[in-house]
């Protein structure tokens, strides 16, 4: 795990200010403590830094091929580089390390763009060909790896594995993208390609960009989870899940650094642990955290699969009321970002790097196997939109969706005012509608009339729809897990353990998010994937003989924290002073007496909006930075 950065002078050919490239380059030094290197030739610069985990003297970077006319910087882990190896040789290429990153420039030499279509691994890399005058970037397929890049005004284009990197350029535009209010409140997070500012962008997972001099920036996509042909059998699903799950997990054993576990206690880190206890005879070193609240801890299940493989177990118990690290959150993730469980997130990170440099987890589980309870919700309404036709179903669960109190203190029975609303909508519209963090009433009610204007009719749902056109099946399940892998993947699970991970020079891998697994698990049937209230039950069954049963289906409880607490008691200052700020009023997005009314209903008590106000105190800290 590295970070990367560097100038391309795309229009014009000139020196590249080498101070300006170190600079920029030193302020991701916590994503690489250990080297630090660059290349400078005319026009191009790129910078590295470096987290030392595989071929740890030979290393270095940037890395060249035989004839210094090919570099590449790179950022993550090429797990078949192995066998890229011994068929690059065979074709007559020369390997001078044992690095991973050495097979990325010969690669390139022989096969040019379709290199990345060989690699299996996480990466965000750049590579200069200088005879060809080529710049080649690219993002691997799930978005593993960050890469944020512009092009300013005197016609460089800058490239950095972090936002921060970009910003720290005297020429960066840091306007602000006018759509930041609308999409961040909707999804939590600003969404792939786009950033909070206008002309800065992520590149896409799984898209490449070639850039010569005079060159347009034009992203190129070189994947997609494609739509099964067929489904699998059920006996054909248990027969190879548990083969299939154990070789995305061994080949990302390898490390020439100590190597370990995040252990939750639940079920997609239970099974990690297990495949990697079964793959190696040393202990397995497992890291948890655990909370002094027990409706909050999950301690007890990861003990228990610990005990159960005798792991090297690291646990900590820390208080519920730990949040001094709120005020860090806009330095790591340097943008608005409102998934609250960054904050246990950051603290198992730092727990794991005291013991271990590289940490596998269970990230991906949910998307891959249709675990999240609003799966098995949104399947019951597409059932009830199969039976009510669309002009019976828009007028009366739209009403229903209007008049029905906003409810998150009742049980969940009765919080039926999402439902109503959704139930009104299409799938996709439905999806956006449950996957939002403020709804879309919720959000007109909180914008001003000029910020409506502003959008003239714009939704973050347009994201959505871009994403569901490239997607050829009409089947709801398979659909709504698309979207999820094209947008909350990237956008919030796998940014959130990124920066946290990368905060505490700690390397993450998340085998089932292995490009090839995930292909063969998206050709999971359905009713095997949610049976009844079970979500994820053809992963479960075939983990049953590895991970006890009173984990597998116990009730799913999240890394979470208590907000709602916290902003009536010791946050209750700082949710004020930054939710009813001056920036806040001023800026123009919202009508200042809404947000009062929002602090104010929580505080005393009335109301509970904690997940409305985390996401305002999170974009309150944004702007009072700018």
């Amino acid at each position: 795990m590295c970070g990367i950065s560097g100038i391309f002078n795309i229009q014009q050919a000139s020196p590249i200010n080498k101070e300006i490239l170190q600079t920029i380059n030193r302020l991701q030094s916590h994503r690489g403590p250990d080297d630090e290197g660059y290349f400078i030739d005319n026009n191009i610069g790129l910078a590295h830094r470096r987290l030392s985990i595989i071929d740890l003297s030979g290393g270095h970077q940037p890395v060249f091929n035989e004839t210094k006319s090919v570099c590449v910087v790179f950022n993550g882990e090429i797990y078949n580089y192995k066998i890229l190896v011994t068929e690059l040789s065979e074709l007559g290429h020369q390997f001078e390390t044992l690095s991973d990153t050495e097979v990325i420039v010969h690669a390139w030499e022989e096969w040019g763009v379709n290199c990345v279509e060989r690699f299996q691994g996480m990466f965000s890399f750049a590579l200069w060909d200088r005879y060809k005058q080529q710049l080649f970037i690219a993002r691997d397929r799930l978005g593993k790896k960050p890469l944020y890049y512009t092009q300013t005004r005197k016609g460089q284009f800058i490239f950095g594995s972090e936002l921060k990197v970009l910003l720290g350029h005297p020429d960066i535009d840091k306007t602000l993208r006018n759509e930041i209010a609308e999409e961040y409140l909707m999804y939590g997070y600003l969404p792939d390609p786009y950033t909070a500012y206008k002309n800065i962008f992520k590149l896409n997972p799984a898209h490449y960009l070639l850039l010569t001099p005079g060159s347009t920036l034009k992203p190129v996509q070189y994947w997609d989870l494609q739509t099964p042909k067929s489904t699998l059998s059920w006996q054909d699903t248990q027969d190879s899940l548990i083969c299939n799950l154990k070789e995305a997990v061994q080949i990302r054993m390898l490390a020439d650094v100590p190597l370990g576990a995040f252990l939750s206690g639940g079920v997609d880190s239970s099974a990690i642990v297990a495949m990697m206890a079964n793959l190696q005879n040393n202990p397995v070193t497992t890291c948890a955290i655990g909370f002094n609240e027990k409706s909050y801890d999950e301690s007890e299940y990861a003990n228990q699969l610990a005990h159960r493989y005798k792991t090297n177990h690291i646990s900590k118990i820390v208080s519920s009321d730990d949040y001094d690290l709120i005020d860090r959150l806009i330095d790591i993730y340097d943008e608005p970002f409102a998934d609250s469980s960054a904050l246990p997130t950051y603290k198992v990170c730092q727990l794991a790097r005291q013991s271990v440099k590289v940490a596998l987890s269970g990230d991906g589980g949910d998307e891959v196997f249709a675990g999240y309870r609003r799966y098995r919700l949104q399947m019951a309404e597409e059932n009830l939109r199969s039976k009510i036709p669309h002009q019976l179903r828009k007028p009366l669960f739209g009403t229903l969706g209007v008049l029905y109190p906003k409810a998150d203190w009742a049980p969940r029975c009765l919080r039926a005012k999402t439902t109503f609303q959704s139930l009104a909508m299409n799938t996709i519209e439905a999806y956006g509608n449950t996957m939002s963090r403020l709804r879309a009433d919720q959000r007109k009610m909180l914008f001003t009339s000029e910020y409506t204007k502003q959008l003239n009719g714009y939704s973050g749902l347009e994201i959505i729809k871009q994403h569901a056109a490239n997607f050829s099946s009409e089947d709801p399940l398979k659909l709504i897990q698309y979207l999820d892998i094209k947008t909350w993947l990237p956008g919030d699970i796998l940014t959130k353990i990124d920066r946290a991970s990368m905060a505490n020079s700690l390397e993450t891998r998340a085998p089932l998010l292995d490009h090839q697994f995930i292909e063969w698990a998206f050709s999971i049937n359905n009713a095997d994937n949610i049976r009844g209230t079970q979500g994820k039950y053809a992963f479960k069954k075939a983990l049953e003989p590895y991970v006890d049963d009173n984990i597998l289906y116990r009730p799913k409880m999240g890394f979470s924290i208590p907000m709602s607490n916290w902003f009536r008691g010791p946050l209750k200052e700082k949710l004020k002073t930054n939710v009813l700020s001056e920036q806040m009023f001023d800026s123009g997005y919202f009508k200042p007496e809404y947000l009062t009314k929002l602090v104010n209903e929580h505080t005393s008590g009335r109301s509970d909006h904690s997940d409305a106000l985390w996401c305002l105190l999170m974009f309150g800290q944004f702007l009072n930075r700018q």
